[in-house]
């Protein structure tokens, strides 16, 4: 008897199935919750999910600009992150929590 999973071929719609459902989870939980380390955590799964995409695109076209788009964006995700944790960390010093609501206390 042959094993179900040796006889399905992965294709790349299967990674544009993943992608979507990734940025989509990504998207809700950016959209419902208030905890500034949870939407940023949502924003990377974003990330993560069109670098996926891209990747999947470029294995599909046998073109190497989709990888090369992907290596910007995980330089730009890096930065990103390093600047967000430091925003997170002057609202958690002035308040003992951290969310999306007391951004405003970053004012002057």
């Amino acid at each position: 008897m042959t094993p179900l999973l040796g006889a399905v071929k992965i294709t790349t719609e299967y990674y544009l199935a993943v992608g979507a459902l990734m940025f989509t989870i990504g998207a809700v939980g950016l959209l419902i919750r208030r905890n500034t380390l949870i939407m940023f955590m949502c924003v990377e799964l974003m990330l993560n999910a069109v670098n996926l995409t891209f990747v999947a695109f470029a294995k599909r076209l046998n073109d190497a600009h989709g990888q090369a788009i992907v290596f910007f964006t995980l330089v730009v995700a890096a930065a990103e992150v390093a600047v967000g944790l430091a925003i997170i960390v002057a609202i958690f010093r002035r308040r003992q929590g951290v969310t999306a609501d007391d951004v405003d206390l970053l004012k002057g």
